[in-house]
Formats: structure tokens, sequence, C-alpha cells
């Protein structure tokens, strides 16, 4: 898989993805749902996230109170010091990881607190959320991150 290259896709195809959003924000599509985790199924059939892991080494996911406490009991350590050593409080209060590539990833693209990782991480890209119409500027922008989410938008256009 060439990430940079289905990334440039996805950049190439903003605009219209975004129309595309816009339309289904408005129209709602009973079977959206069904539709795009059909999609989600089947590209992330065909996708090794170990291969890229470009959503862990560019952005930190939003972290609640229940992430810290169980990233600390993973690492042995008080919620305190995980958020002193590896967070900040971003702009709509959340923890988030101090830098990027996530603290946690390994020279593998491996995560070494996978068990215990952030739901926002458990539940990344979110394509395959109920209620899809909700996420789909978080959608869009993932397409600026994860190969998956492009290529789940370059078949939606087709579905849809």
């Amino acid at each position: 898989m060439d990430v940079e290259k289905i990334l440039q896709q996805g950049q190439n195809r903003l605009e219209a993805n975004k129309k595309l959003a816009n339309r289904l924000k408005k129209s709602k599509p009973k079977n959206l749902d069904n539709v795009v985790h059909a999609l989600h199924d089947e590209v992330f059939e065909e996708t090794d996230c170990l291969k890229c892991a470009n959503c862990c080494k560019t952005t930190s996911p939003g972290m609640h109170d229940r992430d810290v406490d169980r990233i600390a009991k993973h690492l042995k350590m008080k919620p305190g010091d995980v958020i002193q050593q590896y967070m900040e409080m971003d702009g709509d209060g959340e923890f988030v990881f101090r830098s990027a590539p996530c603290p946690f990833l390994d020279y593998e693209n491996y995560c070494m607190i996978y068990e215990s990782r952030p739901l926002a991480c458990r539940e990344y890209p979110h394509t395959n959320r109920k209620r899809f119409y909700q996420v789909l500027d978080l959608s869009i922008k993932n397409t600026e991150i994860c190969p998956a989410v492009v290529k789940i938008f370059e078949r939606l256009e087709q579905k849809i």
C-alpha cells in the first residue's frame, strides 16, 4: 500500500468528498450506516494498519479521565504522573499526547499499550460508527490521515 499516493488521491478529492458529506448530512439516507459499515469491513479486509500507522504518527486522540486511568494502570503509574509525562490539555479541554508520533508507537508500528489504548484509538477511524452522518465532518478530516478512509469515500461515492 502506497500511503502517500492514497492520501494524495484523498487530497485531490477533498472538495468532492466535502460535497458528498454535505449531501449525506442533509438527506440522511436510511441505509447510510449499512453501506458505510459494509465498505468499512471491505476496505479493512485489504488494509494492514501496521504498514501505515499514519494516525499514530501524525495525530493525538482526545482522551477522557477513564482513558488516562486505563493507561496509568497498564503502565503501573499514577494517572497524574502519566499526564505529567505524556500529555497536555488541548483547546477542547481534553487530554492529548504532547507529541507526535504517539509515545507508545514502537519502531514496527505496534502500539505498546494496545489493550489499554484510549477509546478514540479503539474506534478510529470511526467509519463503522452508528449514525455515521454525525461524524461526516470528522471523516472528511480523516481522509487526510487514513488511507482506508480515502478508499471508503471513493467507494461510497459509487454506492450512494
